[in-house]
């Protein structure tokens, strides 16, 4: 069933603890504990589990993708140390977003594995528990990512006053692989646009993923990417990338046959508070901010994480992935271009030129398009919309938009904010063919990789990189064409080694001198949050180095 997550109002969630995880207050005769114990009960918290990933992927998105190569400040100022790295301490805007929204997932999980001995046994629980376990896995591998070693809390809690120790991230990524070994084993096998359950393949996925990046660790080992492009393939299972991509991002195609698993969304789950409930997604890595649709046809947007110009310079002539990511012909009315079929009587606004125009391009283009010029239509030059060029001209559309999120639902009012209905999609094909390339690469197996590269490049529509380009950092250009928006820039270079060297070469707002830590050490990882220190009883909780 697609909408497998709706809260059914049944629900209102209250912050308690030192902690800040959360607890259910019922609203119905029966206790939580009495709810619980029930097969409905038990089922009902399952599915506000998996509800939990709604507030992880979103809300903000700065801690996925500030601070890159690929995204940059346009005219609204980002979070400082997120974007920066100069400002980055552990009370910086934002650094405790991931922290305190995983830790409750992994309570919500914890009660699940909790309940799941206690409640009416059917024969249904074993898979209940491992899709739980799932989205265990997942909050904590966001959280090792991006802080290094956390506390490993694997039981349900009911006081206040928890003491926590920290784990190694060796320790982390150990608890994470047994987590999804044993998913493996209990999920189902459903298709996911069918079932909106966790299957074996989504396991499989992100298997692939927690091992390539334990790979790269200093405790990683060469079986950690064997293992990576084994899972990767399994996730695969021989499917090829046949959804077009003018296709694989259109709003009413999020359970498309290459979406491997999503955090969905729906109007009902949303309508108690629309401003807050909705996927803050489509707000994101645009050209201006906003207004009513009545008044120029400009959606709701922010003028944040703009594309810089090596993101959009990583784009090549018959790529089919430039037009579906980029709304690169801007109508009067903007979302003209979802909402109208026959676009034939349609005035144009905006025209961003692609780095491969010649002047004779930008002349037959023009021509092609006499008569359909609005009054003030803008030709934008190759190398004027980048986010650098906010710099010297910073109005609206001033950088190009991407489209490959908009929510153009008529229904979504402007007055709630930036909220949005659509999925958000976690994992798809296309990616773990990436995935799967870069571990084979890791394994020192380029032409295996290369092949698994080259499956997302014919998708697209252009010619086959070769073994003598195939490298890391062609990947991380293949995977910033891919992925571009699809909150997984930062955890790259992270992974990869070369954030520091990718964000200080191209985000104008970056020195490699920003990740200078007080301490001599790099900032690499983020910060601990201060919230979480001052809270916790254990005040033996070590920082993270450079803080």
């Amino acid at each position: 069933m697609k909408k497998i997550i709706i809260l059914l109002g049944l629900v209102v969630t209250i912050f308690s603890s030192c902690n800040d995880f959360i607890e259910e207050d019922i609203r119905s005769n029966a206790s939580a504990d009495e709810t619980y114990k029930t097969a409905a009960g038990f089922q009902f918290l399952v599915n506000s589990t998996y509800a939990r990933l709604k507030t992880v992927y979103g809300g903000e998105p700065w801690l996925f993708c500030a601070g890159t190569d690929m995204y940059a400040e346009g005219r609204t100022a980002e979070p400082a140390g997120l974007s920066q790295y100069t400002q980055l301490i552990p009370t910086s805007n934002n650094v405790d977003y991931l922290y305190k929204e995983c830790y409750k997932a992994i309570q919500s999980v914890n009660k699940t594995v909790y309940y799941s001995t206690i409640t009416e046994q059917t024969s249904k629980i074993p898979q209940l528990v491992g899709e739980a376990k799932f989205i265990r896995a997942i909050s904590y591998f966001l959280l090792v990512q991006t802080y290094g070693g956390v506390p490993i809390v694997d039981k349900n809690f009911t006081a206040d006053n928890e003491s926590f120790t920290r784990n190694t991230a060796e320790e982390v990524y150990t608890f994470i692989i047994k987590d999804l070994d044993e998913s493996l084993a209990a999920v189902g096998t459903d298709p996911y646009a069918a079932s909106g359950k966790v299957n074996k393949r989504a396991v499989q996925d992100l298997l692939a993923k927690v091992y390539l990046t334990r790979g790269y660790e200093s405790f990683g080992t060469a079986a950690d990417f064997t293992k990576a492009a084994a899972y990767a393939d399994a996730a695969i299972a021989g499917q090829t990338l046949t959804v077009a991509w003018s296709q694989l991002f259109l709003p009413a195609n999020d359970l498309n046959a290459e979406v491997i698993f999503s955090v969905q969304f729906d109007k009902n789950s949303t309508s108690t508070s629309p401003a807050t409930l909705g996927n803050n997604q489509f707000y994101y890595f645009s050209s201006y901010l906003g207004g009513s649709e009545t008044k120029g046809g400009a959606p709701l947007r922010s003028y944040n994480l703009c594309p810089t110009g090596y993101a959009l310079g990583l784009y090549e002539k018959g790529d089919q992935r430039w037009a579906a990511t980029f709304m690169n012909e801007v109508y009067e009315n903007y979302y003209d271009f979802f909402r109208v079929a026959d676009k034939t009587t349609l005035m144009l606004k905006h025209f961003y030129e692609p780095k491969w125009f010649t002047a004779q391009d930008k002349a037959d283009y023009l021509a092609s398009k006499e008569g359909k010029l609005a009054t003030g239509f803008i030709y934008h030059p190759w190398g004027e919309y980048s986010a650098e060029y906010t710099l010297t001209k910073n109005i609206d559309y001033q950088t190009i938009p991407v489209k490959k999120f908009d929510d153009p639902d008529p229904l979504t009012p402007a007055s709630t904010g930036p909220a949005s209905t659509r999925d958000f999609i976690v994992s798809r094909l296309g990616e773990t063919y990436l995935i799967a390339a870069e571990a084979y690469l890791k394994a020192g197996q380029p032409a295996t990789g290369l092949a698994r590269l080259n499956e997302v490049r014919r998708r697209a529509g252009v010619a086959d990189a070769t073994i003598g380009q195939f490298n890391i950092d062609y990947i991380l250009d293949e995977r910033g064409r891919e992925l571009l928006g699809e909150y997984k820039r930062w955890f790259d270079l992270k992974r990869t080694g070369t954030l520091i060297a990718r964000a200080s070469q191209y985000n104008y707002t970056i020195k490699a001198a920003n990740f200078n830590g007080t301490d001599g050490e790099k900032k690499i990882l983020r910060p601990i949050p201060q919230s979480a220190l001052d809270l916790n009883p254990n005040k033996d909780f070590p920082q993270n180095p450079g803080y």
